[in-house]
């Protein structure tokens, strides 16, 4: 095998974290060659299927992530399902390296009784609901009038912002019409979110809480006996202006008189509030139990015995995303991330995988916004550099070097694997439904559909 063709490695995961991998990588000192691997016929992960549909501001990231695989020295190939359509001894055959970027993308446990009753969903299901994603059910078990959400991050803040929102005032986003349907049937009045923890401990981001403020028709709610500030949360408040932002947003809401309340809708903030218990009858969500808790002085809470019953007919969990394990790939379980050290992908006695690696949540768990993804995958690609320049011919293991190798080889297993021209048909197939009706695109679920349009076959809704 030669040392003097470009290296060539493999990025599992075309979110953000393995595109900003594969962006690093190439500009690095490197002779490189990249391909880019999406189980999805549409790349950039969970920008486009974990972000809602009324936060376009964010969806922005997208132009970024963009531009840098529309230069074209990054490959993408898409439709692929690494563990089904290709596994890692088929990977080490083209490649010299192997960069995991996979992602969390299911719920994080939350072990109460009653949290297997009908009428109790996982938010990372909801999310990817209503975002399109192509491999979830079209329907929605849309229940009730009153509605709980567990959780005090973003993603907690989203679904009861969409569970609480007019169909119609998301009609000039991007979201599927399957969806705008459901909502539009919604009998919801009350959504109540529960955050265990007090004002200044909450997730957050500034800008998102004050946009709540503002959704047509819908009151925010805040109760006066929930804010409670201990000398870790003076300290959270006066070390983080994110913190002091958010607090003054909720401390506002709490000046507000009563009599304001006039929406058809209202979406209930509650803090010290612990769930304990979701009820049922039947099988079904009749409400949840909360325990209040007190601050304990340094920003953590103990719970004070005095339980409270909201009457909801179903609860969302939003306690946080979990990774999930790959073939072939030693997995911690208890932290839901690829074994690993800085990146560096280790066996279950701590030594290192040679030529495997992993960058984003499914390295480091589910913290941290864009910043963060940036620079864990520097740090990955920096010691995949480190690991290439002490041993350059011993780097290079891969048996067939080639760049088109691989596509033969998918292509010989049947694989309908899709390039970036494709993405480019379905990108702009998206903009045309929207176009007519003011909105930037419609996006489409189904991924026979997707794979339809890709092939510049014609397609339905």
């Amino acid at each position: 095998m030669s040392s003097n063709r470009p290296l060539r490695v493999a990025v599992v995961g075309a979110g953000p974290a393995g595109i900003y991998a594969s962006d690093i990588l190439s500009k690095t000192d490197v002779d490189v060659s990249i391909d880019l691997f999406e189980r999805l016929p549409a790349p950039f992960g969970l920008v486009r299927y974990g972000v809602a549909p009324d936060h376009p501001r964010i969806k922005q990231i997208i132009t970024a992530l963009h531009r840098v695989l529309d230069r074209g020295d990054v490959r993408l190939i898409a439709n692929v399902d690494y563990g089904v359509d290709v596994k890692l001894d088929d990977l080490r055959q083209y490649y010299d390296a192997v960069i995991f970027s996979t992602g969390a993308i299911r719920d994080a446990d939350l072990t109460i009784p009653g949290i297997d009753l009908e009428g109790s969903h996982g938010a990372a299901d909801f999310v990817s609901w209503y975002d399109g994603h192509p491999d979830v059910s079209r329907e929605w078990p849309l229940q009730g009038e009153q509605v709980a959400v567990i959780g005090a991050g973003n993603v907690a803040l989203d679904v009861a912002r969409v569970l609480a929102k007019h169909a119609d005032d998301l009609l000039p986003t991007e979201i599927p019409a399957n969806v705008y349907e459901t909502l539009k049937s919604s009998t919801v009045t009350d959504v109540h979110l529960f955050a265990r923890r007090g004002p200044a401990q909450v997730k957050f981001s500034p800008l998102e809480l004050r946009e709540l403020g503002h959704v047509p028709d819908v009151d925010v709610i805040v109760y006066p006996e929930d804010f409670e500030f201990d000398e870790g949360s003076m300290a959270a408040i006066g070390s983080s202006n994110q913190t002091k932002q958010v607090v003054k947003t909720l401390t506002d809401w709490t000046l507000k008189d009563p009599e304001e309340f006039t929406a058809s809708r209202r979406l209930h903030l509650h803090f010290l509030h612990a769930p304990h218990e979701i009820l049922g009858e039947d099988g079904k969500v009749v409400g949840v139990r909360t325990e209040r808790t007190e601050l304990q002085g340094d920003g953590t809470v103990k719970g004070t015995g005095e339980f409270h019953d909201w009457p909801v007919q179903s609860v969302y969990r939003a306690v946080g995303y979990f990774g999930s394990p790959l073939p072939e790939i030693p997995f911690d379980d208890l932290k839901g991330v690829i074994s690993n050290r800085e990146g560096r992908v280790i066996d279950i006695d701590g030594e290192q995988v040679p030529g495997v690696y992993a960058t984003g949540w499914i390295k480091r768990g589910p913290i941290g916004l864009i910043g963060s993804t940036k620079s864990d995958a520097s740090e990955t690609i920096r010691h995949l550099v480190e690991d290439i320049t002490e041993a350059p011919a011993e780097g290079r293991t891969a048996e067939h070097g080639e760049p088109d190798a691989i596509l033969e080889f998918l292509a010989e297993r049947g694989v309908e694997y899709v390039e970036w021209s494709g993405w480019q048909l379905l990108d702009a197939h998206e903009r045309s439904l929207g176009e007519p009706h003011g909105r930037e695109r419609i996006k489409v679920v189904p991924r026979e559909e997707m794979l339809s349009i890709v092939r510049g076959q014609s397609a339905t809704n």
